[in-house]
């Protein structure tokens, strides 16, 4: 019944597994340590595996052609262990049996000939019967089998093997598949490297999705060509299929949500500017905070535009976050780093243009030099991710720091400092709180706990700071005098004198908190003057520079 067409719908039990995909696993010898000295390169006894199939119908029921590639990495030495070892196979599936026997190709180059002949003389086809009526788990008599049936067989491989040299032709993963200089292109020249796996399925319970997974487990042998012994001792498959279409659509939906953080990062950004637009606003914002997020930013934009290119089938999901991504640190941020830089030098702003194209100079080298360190650090550093990430996380202590320092009052917008905590936190509670991301990274629920604590205690100090006053937690004891605009003044100033800015008389007969007066003895509203010190730290009469309030 095996070689009779029917509808696979029509077979009972035995319906057919598309086992067409990517599998990632690990590899082993059975032995501790490989015993050939065939290849002495292979220096490992165990590693990651990735493995690539597709799988087609053929002409006889119950049996799929195979092909695909399989990635051993953890193979070589440094010297050669550069993107693994890979191996181009071809073989059968027979799906009834969930059989999987597979050979890898022999290095010839050449056009495949459509000839009988060449089919019965190609040792690749000649292996491919071999599996398919001798070594496979099926009881066959190969002298039972009709001529038809060989010669039907032998039309199927030769339509197929012109069907691959075809696919192959023009898969873009062509260049990877041959390294000549590599030792598996030796290998493959004077190994006939066979593979016979079994194929099970994952319960519904471990799935991810809708689609069916399948686990691979295999044997890999290789006899030498000329019948000299194993190339290198057995070796142990295991796999499992990943599901593309949910890792795709969870890499999307990842995309959506960093895409919509972005645009909340910009109208909360967009907030701030106008809450600081004046000189004085700017100059109570910490640079160091603003830059450090800037940096963030540029590096989420710089993984992203990376992750696009390597995925081709996810490039434009993920350049479309990096591109939000650099509106929000190329247009916004560097903009704003720029107005909080000219509010802190008010006095050098009527310079001449080639000592402020300079200052600018140093400005953004030291902003792309630190950006550069970063990235060097976080490459030697690699294992050390997640402290450094704290680090990162703290972007809101040199504000907290600047508004103790300078007695600050409100410099930034309470909407932006819970904004920009919740949004920031998105990203890394994804990829180290989600159990069901698509990196693939095990959650780690205390580091996520420790993040969302650190990061949340900074915004609370920020928010106490801007209703309580900036030095609110610091005991009196230790704080510096404080200039007060409420202090006592001469007894002879008692007459009634105008405010400059508002142009209307203030009564000195009676000591109120409506009247301030400062350093240099001039006397305001104190609504008035708190208006202007919010543009200007400056005296409205004679341009004396004014201490925080």
């Amino acid at each position: 019944w095996l070689f009779v067409r029917k509808d696979e719908s029509e077979l009972g039990p035995f319906h057919a597994w598309n086992i067409t995909g990517t599998y990632r696993g690990s590899w082993k010898f059975l032995e501790s340590l490989n015993s050939s000295s065939k290849f002495p390169d292979f220096r490992k006894s165990a590693g990651d595996s990735v493995i690539e199939l597709v799988s087609t119908p053929t002409k006889i029921t119950g049996v799929h052609y195979v092909q695909g590639v399989i990635i051993f990495h953890d193979v070589f030495d440094n010297k050669h262990n550069v993107g693994g070892a890979q191996i181009r196979v071809e073989g059968v599936y027979i799906w009834p049996f969930r059989q999987l026997r597979m050979v890898a190709n022999s290095g010839k180059e050449g056009e495949l000939s459509q000839e009988e002949d060449y089919i019965l003389s190609n040792p690749y086809h000649l292996v491919i019967l071999r599996i398919l009526l001798i070594r496979g788990s099926l009881a066959f008599d190969v002298d039972s089998i009709s001529h038809w049936t060989l010669r039907m067989a032998c039309n199927v491989f030769e339509q197929l093997g012109v069907f691959s040299s075809q696919v192959f032709q023009e898969s873009p993963r062509d260049k990877i598949w041959r390294r000549k200089n590599s030792p598996i292109y030796e290998m493959e020249k004077h190994c006939n490297i066979e593979i016979a796996a079994q194929i099970s399925r994952i319960s519904s319970s471990q799935n991810d999705g809708d689609h069916d997974r399948y686990h691979i487990e295999g044997l890999m042998e290789s006899p030498t060509v000329d019948d000299d012994g194993d190339c290198f001792s057995p070796l142990l498959l295991n796999a499992t299929s990943v599901n593309i279409e949910v890792y795709y659509n969870k890499a999307v939906n990842y995309t959506l949500m960093v895409t919509f953080v972005s645009f909340l990062q910009v109208l909360l950004l967009i907030r701030q500017m106008e809450h600081s637009n004046t000189q004085s606003g700017a100059a109570k914002v910490s640079i160091l905070t603003i830059g450090q997020q800037a940096i963030m930013d540029a590096y989420l934009c710089l993984l992203h535009l990376t992750a696009g290119i390597l995925v081709e089938s996810l490039f434009n999901a993920f350049a479309t976050a990096a591109f939000f991504k650099f509106v929000v640190f190329s247009i916004f941020e560097m903009r704003y780093l720029l107005a909080i830089w000219k509010a802190s030098r008010p006095m050098n702003n009527g310079e001449g243009w080639e000592t402020m194209r300079r200052e600018l100079s140093v400005l953004y080298s030291r902003f792309y030099g630190i950006l550069l360190g970063g990235i060097l650090v976080m490459y030697e550093f690699h294992n050390f991710l997640q402290p450094i990430l704290l680090l990162l996380y703290s972007f809101w202590i040199p504000q907290i720091i600047t508004n103790v320092i300078r007695d600050s009052r409100k410099p930034l917008h309470p909407h932006y400092i819970l904004g920009m905590t919740i949004t920031r936190l998105a990203i890394p509670l994804y990829i180290f709180g989600c159990p069901h991301n698509f990196m693939r990274i095990e959650p780690d629920k205390s580091w996520c706990i420790c993040l969302v604590v650190f990061i949340g205690l900074q915004a609370s100090i920020l928010l106490l700071q801007h209703y309580l006053g900036s030095r609110w937690f610091i005991p009196r004891q230790i704080l510096p005098e404080k200039y007060s605009y409420y202090r006592r003044f001469d007894p002879e100033a008692n007459h009634a004198i105008d405010c400059v800015i508002c142009m209307t008389s203030i009564d000195l007969t009676q000591r109120s908190r409506d009247c301030m007066v400062t350093p240099c003895d001039h006397f305001f509203h104190s609504g008035c003057l708190q208006r202007w010190m919010d543009i200007k730290m400056e005296c409205p009469t004679c341009r004396r520079s004014l201490p925080t309030a």
